[in-house]
């Protein structure tokens, strides 16, 4: 999965924001106190897709919800239906637990992505603007100083 969260980071150019490894994750999806989930798609054994997501809460509705953080298919293995199995299985974790909602953030140039969630029947949400801090802004924020400069666009 490290492997492809890389080829993730390749196809939406980040390649330079990406240093997760299999000690991160690991730790992530079977520390002791879980808080991201995953699964994946396979081909003749071989992982080729995954989604990792966490649980999310809507003051509004009440519930939980479920955020997915990343939804990847190698390029060889996309209009297969495994992204739609992927979020399907995501779907149905939904329903299955009551929670209210399945959000997830696509950059706006990938128009494929796009196009495929649209065609599920997911809509864009283009009231709202994501926000985030990292590095130094999170750094200073959280010692109680201010960052003297705007964050960075980091994933």
């Amino acid at each position: 999965m490290v492997e492809l969260v890389h080829d993730l980071a390749e196809y939406e150019r980040l390649v330079h924001e990406c240093a997760m490894t299999d000690d991160q994750l690991r730790a992530a999806l079977f520390g002791p106190a879980p808080a991201l989930f995953g699964h994946v798609a396979e081909v003749d054994g071989e992982v080729v897709g995954f989604t990792l997501w966490f649980l999310s809460f809507s003051t509004f509705r009440g519930t939980h919800g479920i955020y997915l953080e990343d939804l990847f298919v190698r390029p060889d293995h996309r209009a297969s239906g495994l992204g739609r199995a992927l979020l399907t299985e995501l779907a149905e974790e939904c329903v299955r637990r009551g929670y209210a909602r399945l959000e997830w953030s696509v950059l706006d140039w990938n128009d494929p992505a796009i196009g495929f969630y649209e065609s599920l029947g997911a809509a864009p949400l283009s009231e709202w603007t994501m926000f985030r801090l990292t590095d130094g802004a999170l750094a200073a924020l959280g010692q109680g100083g201010s960052p003297g400069s705007p964050a960075s666009g980091s994933r």
